[in-house]
């Protein structure tokens, strides 16, 4: 049976940095992921998108993040168990054992869950069933390859309007289409949109996608109005995600939904599992990445209590050690 100090689950950035932190306060860690490479949902849905809200990056690409959170981490040598996932939690003399997909055993001396928002799949596109075959993404993760396309882009919510900001400088042209008049998307991203040569259609669905063997235009249809036909190359349907938090659900965690319940140490009602980031809940919680960076500083200085009562809470600060 393989041994940890810590054993994080989810390789989000949340995860990332409980990887460093718990490596800082010289735990052994391993970090589990379904995925197949590190970032969650960050590398699997927007790794070219600009993020703007982490402290310290005026902007940062999803992509250079999670690099850098990687090479952070790297000098405490984190094992790094991704594409598989971990299915089952045992204890063993009073420490957490888990259950790994494929029968192996992880022993623990804690562990911290940063599941982001659990297992997700994409909501379809209503009208992709008989569609053309190529031509519909519903994640961007290369945007130069839609260089001089004509992209249509399906939803209101931040997603669709980030990919319109960071497609519109390459695509030969960008339409976004939404079902209502009112936008889910910051203020401010519609704005700068609304500013660029992007067409935005209201209170309109797709509802045929044309070609043979690959999409070639769309029809959409104003309620109430006329249907047009739009040529284009590249469907975006950006119309958000299903999650749920697979395995974990059957663990006897307290949940609210698909979140987790954590106390102000970000500790659940299990004996030594901690969680934090987008998959916690607790009153007055705001679902950031850089919440989420402080949420597991917290999560890991309360396990490290955890696995070794003697240990201070408050290790010092980083730059104390020079």
């Amino acid at each position: 049976m393989r041994e940890v100090d810590v054993a994080v689950i989810g390789a989000g950035p949340a995860g990332l940095f409980a990887a460093y932190y718990a490596g800082f306060r010289g735990l052994s860690v391993a970090v589990i992921d379904a995925l197949p490479e590190p970032g969650g949902q960050v590398t699997a849905m927007y790794p070219e998108k600009l993020i703007l809200d982490v402290a310290g990056f005026p902007a940062v690409k999803g992509r250079d993040l999670v690099a850098n959170l990687v090479a952070q981490a790297a000098p405490f040598g984190p094992q790094y168990l991704l594409g598989t996932r971990a299915e089952k939690l045992a204890y063993a003399d009073g420490s957490p054992v888990l259950g790994l997909a494929g029968g192996e055993q992880l022993a623990c001396g804690a562990i911290v869950v940063t599941g982001g928002l659990g297992s997700f799949s994409p909501r379809p596109l209503p009208c992709a069933d008989g569609a053309p075959g190529s031509g519909i993404v519903y994640f961007v993760t290369e945007p130069t390859e839609l260089t001089d396309r004509d992209v249509l882009i399906v939803g209101g919510g931040d997603s669709a309007f980030d990919w319109a900001l960071t497609l519109q400088p390459l695509a030969r042209s960008v339409t976004v289409v939404h079902r209502r008049e009112k936008f889910r998307a910051h203020a401010s991203t519609v704005a700068r949109v609304l500013s660029l040569p992007v067409r935005v259609v209201v209170n309109a669905e797709v509802t045929r996608l044309l070609g043979d063997g690959a999409v070639t235009g769309a029809e959409v249809t104003v309620r109430g109005g006329a249907t047009e036909t739009v040529p284009v190359d590249t469907v975006v349907a950006a119309l958000g995600f299903t999650a749920d938090l697979g395995p974990l659900a059957e663990w006897g965690l307290r949940l609210d939904r698909r979140h987790i319940l954590v106390d102000s140490a970000m500790a659940t009602n299990l004996p030594r599992v901690f969680a934090a980031g987008d998959i916690t809940e607790y009153p007055g919680k705001v679902r950031l990445i850089a919440t989420g960076f402080g949420e597991a500083a917290t999560a890991v200085n309360n396990a490290a209590v955890a696995i070794d009562p003697s240990a201070h809470l408050f290790p010092g600060h980083s730059s104390d050690a020079g």
